[in-house]
Formats: structure tokens, C-alpha cells, sequence
């Protein structure tokens, strides 16, 4: 398998799985929130990534969560759903179980905790291609692994077959453009190319889309990639001016956590206020409730009218 096996692409949310207060799973809100991101015109969904809390829930749990979702979305729009574990093993057994239910293929990170060296890491991929028929999307996650998936290791990677993509959450962009230059003739590559910066290496070297945390723009998230593809580079930097303005204020450097909370939390907290139906996040990660922090980011949000009504939307 390589890129061309796929037709990944576009604007991507990484799919908060709400809960409720009691740290249950919301499948109402779920569903809603699918509906939701197809509505906004999103070219695909990553099901039980880092933003979904993959690590807060059971086997169990996972499976039913892409149930969940598989079902709504019910083949709209390609689903990949997350099956990072310790193990290739359980990886693979989540795999299994979310390409059978209908995924269009699976994400995983590295084994977390473990801190691979290169020879395992790839190891550890080509395991999982053995164990699960289906697409591979690498996810680069240093934050959730200890481990960056640079240049040289990219490219050993996306020689295993079924590995089609990687999605680069690495914090040095620098490498970020380099390892999209070396492996984008072989595999979909996803990454941070909507800031005017990457919008410019987007241009020069290649690149196929960008799976966020959320939605939080709405449809001009989407759109922005409409507008690349039909070669409309003034509406693609417009929104790229937004979002190099609007997540310094909210997020990290390298965008591992939140300004006002860890990820998930301040994501779901950022859901409530513009009207997304996010739910609450589940220990280990604690809620939002810092009601001048609440604030800071009402102001930031108001700045950028998005929400409810400052946009004029009742």
C-alpha cells in the first residue's frame, strides 16, 4: 500500500469523545458532534486519537466508541479510528476490531511509556501491519511517547506495507518540513500547513491535509483546504492569519497542551462556549472550572467572533 491506496485529505477533526459529569460515555453527544463536523464539511474524522482520550477508557470502551461513530458517520466520510496501546498486540486486536466495524483504516502513535529506539519502533509498525488488514496512519506524537519521528525514521516507516499516511504533531517544525519532504511521494502526509509558514511549505514541497483538535473555526476550517485545492492562495493565507493569531493565545508552543488547561480539558471547555456539544473530559484529566481562566478565554474567542453572539447567531 502507499498514498495512492487512500484519498485522505482535507480538514480532519480529531474527535473529542464526550462524557458525562460522572465520567460515563455520552454516545448522544457524540453522535450530535459527528453530525455536527459533516455538517461543517469536514473531509474525514480520527476516532480515539490523543484529543479523544483513547487512554482513559477500557478495550471495551474503545470498541464501542468506534461503533459508535462508524455507525453515525456511516461512511460520509473516511473514519480512522485510533488503536495506539502498549503493544502491537493490543493495537492489533483494536485494529482488528475497527476495520471490521467499517474504519477506513487505524492511527497509532509509538508505544507510549516505552520510549522506542528506531529499531523498535519500526518493529513495533511493522507488527501491527501484520496483525491488522488494513491502512496505517503513523502518528508522531513526542509529548505522548518521549520519541520524535524524524526524517530517517519516517522514511524507514512508510516502506512497511499498509502504512499510508503520518500525521506529524512534532513541535520542531523545521523537521516537520523536511520529513514531509522526504516521505510526501509515499504516503498522505498531515501536519501543521495551516499557519502562513506551512502554508508556504505546503506550496513548495507537498502536503495532503491537517487533523485538529476539534473544530473550533467551523466550516473555514474545511474550507481552507477547499480553497488550496481549487487554487485560491489569498482565501487559504486569510485563514492562516487567524489561526497563527488565535492559538498562541490558547494553546502551548508545539500545541501539546492548553494556555488554561491540559488539552482536552480547555478543548472541551473552549466546545461549551461556541455552542459544540464536547461533554466533559474524564479523569485523569480534570475539567475547566477556573472561572477567571473561563473568561480569558471568552475574551480570546470574542476577539476572533466566534462565539455564538459575537458571530450574530442566536
Amino acid at each position: 500500500m502507499n498514498r495512492d491506496d487512500v484519498t485522505w485529505q482535507g480538514y480532519w477533526p480529531a474527535c473529542p469523545t464526550p462524557f458525562h459529569r460522572d465520567g460515563s460515555y455520552d454516545p448522544d453527544s457524540h453522535r450530535a458532534l459527528l453530525e455536527l463536523y459533516l455538517e461543517l464539511g469536514v473531509h474525514g474524522v480520527l476516532i480515539n486519537g490523543t484529543t479523544g482520550e483513547w487512554f482513559s477508557q477500557t478495550a471495551d470502551e474503545r470498541r464501542l466508541v468506534a461503533e459508535t461513530a462508524l455507525e453515525q458517520v456511516a461512511g460520509r466520510v473516511p473514519v480512522v479510528v485510533g488503536c495506539a496501546a502498549y503493544t502491537a498486540r493490543e493495537a492489533g486486536e483494536i485494529g482488528r476490531h475497527a476495520i471490521a466495524a467499517g474504519a477506513a483504516g487505524v492511527e497509532s502513535t509509538p508505544p507510549p511509556y516505552a520510549k522506542t529506539y528506531d529499531d523498535e519502533t519500526v518493529a513495533y509498525y511493522d507488527d501491527l501491519a501484520n496483525g491488522v488488514d488494513g491502512p496505517i496512519l503513523v502518528y508522531n506524537w513526542p509529548h505522548g511517547t518521549a520519541i520524535d519521528i524524524g526524517p530517517e525514521l519516517a522514511s524507514r516507516l512508510v516502506e512497511i506495507d499498509n502504512v499510508v499516511a503520518l500525521k506529524d504533531s512534532t513541535p520542531n517544525a523545521a523537521q516537520f518540513y523536511e520529513t514531509t519532504k522526504a516521505v510526501v511521494g509515499r504516503v498522505r502526509v498531515f501536519g501543521p500547513f495551516m499557519s502562513l509558514e506551512g502554508f508556504e511549505r505546503l506550496l513548495a514541497d507537498g502536503g495532503d491535509g491537517f487533523i485538529g483538535g476539534g473544530c473550533i473555526f467551523g466550516a473555514p476550517d474545511p474550507q481552507f483546504w477547499e480553497s488550496y485545492w481549487r487554487g485560491d492562495h489569498d482565501a487559504c493565507r486569510a485563514h492562516a492569519v487567524r489561526v497563527d493569531r488565535l492559538f498562541p493565545k490558547l494553546w502551548l508552543p508545539g500545541g501539546w497542551g492548553g494556555v488554561y488547561a491540559a488539552y482536552q480539558s480547555q478543548l472541551k471547555a473552549i466546545m461549551a462556549m461556541i455552542g459544540q456539544p464536547g461533554g466533559w473530559p474524564r479523569r485523569p484529566r480534570l475539567p475547566l472550572t477556573d472561572p477567571a481562566s473561563l473568561e480569558a478565554i471568552r475574551v480570546i474567542l470574542a476577539e476572533e467572533s466566534l462565539l455564538p453572539e459575537e458571530a450574530g447567531v442566536a
